[in-house]
């Protein structure tokens, strides 16, 4: 109906005649919209609608034309909340780039400005006409002009069988500027190579149930009252309370130690004595720079002064600290402002609970698990994620663990903004693909956020996702899940972070005799502090909020299996009977990268007091 608008000026001279707009009522809004067939249960969108009216003088037909336009040039968007938040914003945007008319038609047919403003000639009309239709589109190889669609020019089925499809959907095509698929990603060799292994099962286990059975049951270990499963507000807490969070950090962790080590009570640390003490502290630098030998400080709690004194460990023959570390150390503190360290407490076993609840499993479960980018870094491409759903597809897995980035803010074209849609929207089909083209496979989904997701909330822990308009069928196979999380598959424990921990760790950390396995030790870390992110004070590329991280950041009990992707080498490695595993990122720069998958099976939780993971196997495998 939109595009008549073209060939009838007599009827958009009507459509934009300019006078005082009449009253208009949701009962119109909702009448103009059902003439287009287009339903919405949500009567706050209605409200937002007649806003959106009364703001900008429209009629209830205007603003439901409006719309229309709108929603088709976005491939026929949904109507919602979110979506017309968006449709909101980008008619602002365009009204501050110069779009603006009398009558607010930003969006209208085609930006169109009142009919008593075309004084000029009918070629500078379609020039205007075709401009603004290509910025709603992606010009095609050898042509600047899209297709138009209207009653006598209907759009062919092929077409919009094609345009159905989740391979398109990510097409080289569907980005601009990049059009042209990665070189060395296609050409790159050992496709399907296995080059981390761990443990050994006979015959081909890596293979899926296929929806056989019933599908794996899923869950957050804390439960949805107590799990981060909304938005929150962030950036405003306050020093005092980032400095209780790190305190009763000190003090819970600081009991489980000493009852493990059964010590009858720790020494203040800043008072001088002439004996051998035992004092817990936080381990700290004492500049802002990298920590080293003779920068350590030991930070004591309000129980124990919470006073800052520098260490010496010149006579400690083996030890590993980072910042934020809390430690048991025994030595001589003299004259109360240096503590000459003798001996670190190490913890060989971890004085957490291991199992919270019998295993469900009555058969092998395989787990597959990946991790963004989805992109090569030389163009917008979507293939490395087409790939994992042909391996999805080929493997039926029972469960695939996705993490992001889905839209890397790293990525160079996004950086500059050189995209001609919304994040949100390359997004939406991104994770659309995914969905759909995993039908009828069999494989339950979960989706973790990461830090570098240009679109979603820069705050750690952050929320889950947030998926729109999902069918029924979809929202029973699709687990969304916040950054970090303790997740139960058939009861087995799952510890997930997309957060690159390993990698800032591993710059902070000092060690001395510790063994030349850094994974290992920062793993072991881990832990033994019980964290997913031990690290303090962090990175700046992590926007921490203590509050919640005190909440949500911390592990509840030791995962069976700890999921810790990094730009560092894959790797699969038990760690005091938890499996450990880096599956590596999907693409390393324009090169394809890995994938990891892991076979859980029933067994016994221990064998001679040493703790065993569910996880007997598990391979990384390049894409």
């Amino acid at each position: 109906t939109n595009n008549y608008f073209l060939k009838c000026p007599q009827t958009f001279a009507q459509y934009c005649n300019c006078k005082t707009m009449a009253s208009v009522s949701t009962y119109d809004i909702k009448s103009e919209l059902e003439m287009f067939d287009i339903t919405c249960d949500n009567d706050m969108v209605f409200d937002k609608m007649l806003e959106q009216c009364l703001c900008n003088r429209l009629q209830g037909e205007d603003i439901v034309l409006e719309w229309v336009a709108f929603s088709t040039t976005k491939g026929g968007m949904k109507l919602n909340l979110d979506t017309l938040e968006q449709f909101e914003h980008e008619v602002e945007e365009r009204k501050n780039s110069g779009f603006s008319c009398t009558l607010s038609h930003t969006f209208g047919v085609h930006s169109w400005k009142c009919y008593s403003c075309f004084a000029g000639s009918k070629q500078k009309e379609q020039e205007e006409e075709e401009s603004l239709l290509d910025s709603y589109s992606t010009p095609a190889k050898g042509s600047q002009k899209r297709r138009l669609t209207t009653p006598e020019h209907p759009q062919s089925k092929r077409t919009a069988a094609l345009i159905a499809s989740p391979v398109l959907l990510l097409s080289p095509a569907s980005f601009s500027p990049s059009s042209t698929p990665s070189q060395k990603y296609s050409q790159r060799g050992g496709r399907g190579d296995v080059v981390s292994t761990f443990g050994a099962v006979q015959g081909t286990p890596w293979m899926g149930r296929g929806g056989q059975q019933q599908g794996a049951q899923l869950e957050l270990l804390e439960g949805s009252e107590d799990s981060l499963i909304n938005n929150y507000k962030y950036m405003f807490q306050r020093l005092r309370d980032v400095r209780n969070v790190l305190t009763e950090k000190i003090e819970l962790l600081g009991e489980e130690l000493r009852t493990h080590f059964s010590i009858e009570e720790f020494s203040p640390l800043s008072l001088p004595a002439q004996d051998c003490v035992t004092v817990l502290g936080q381990v700290c630098c004492d500049s802002n720079g990298k920590l080293n030998a003779q920068s350590v400080l030991l930070e004591a709690g309000p129980e124990q002064g919470g006073q800052q004194v520098p260490v010496d460990l010149t006579e400690l023959r083996e030890y590993s600290l980072f910042p934020g570390q809390v430690v048991i150390m025994e030595g001589m503190n003299t004259t109360g402002r240096k503590l000459v360290a003798s001996k670190l407490y190490e913890v060989s076993g971890i004085p957490l609970k291991h199992q919270i609840k019998l295993l469900k499993l009555n058969w092998s479960l395989m787990v597959m698990v990946a991790c963004g980018p989805y992109t090569p870094s030389d163009g917008l491409t979507f293939d490395p994620l087409i790939d994992i759903i042909n391996v999805i597809v080929r493997d039926r897995p029972d469960v695939c663990i996705l993490l992001g980035p889905f839209v890397d803010s790293k990525h160079e074209q996004i950086e500059k903004s050189q995209l001609t849609e919304t994040f949100e929207a390359i997004f939406n089909r991104c994770v659309g693909s995914i969905i759909e083209g995993t039908k009828g496979v069999g494989c339950r989904l979960v989706l973790v956020p990461s830090q570098r997701d240009v679109h979603h909330h820069f705050i750690y822990p952050q929320p889950p996702f947030t998926l729109h308009d999902l069918i029924k069928d979809d929202a029973e196979r699709v687990t969304l899940v916040p950054d970090p999380c303790t997740l139960l598959i058939e009861g087995v424990t799952f510890g997930i972070t997309s957060t690159d921990i390993l990698f800032h760790m591993g710059a902070e950390e000092i060690s001395c005799a510790a063994g030349s396995d850094r994974f290992s030790r920062i793993l072991k870390h881990m832990l033994i502090q019980r964290s997913y992110y031990p690290l303090y004070p962090p990175v700046e590329d992590v926007n921490m909020d203590y509050e919640k991280f005190q909440s949500y950041g911390q592990m509840p009990v030791c995962p069976d299996v700890l999921i810790v992707p990094s730009e560092l080498r894959y790797f699969i490695k038990d760690v005091l009977g938890c499996v450990c595993v880096n599956p590596g990122r999907l693409t390393k720069g324009q090169v394809g990268g890995t994938y990891g998958r892991l076979l859980i099976q029933k067994c016994s939780t221990s064998i001679d007091g040493k703790r065993l993971s569910p996880c007997v196997a598990g391979q990384v495998v390049k894409i």
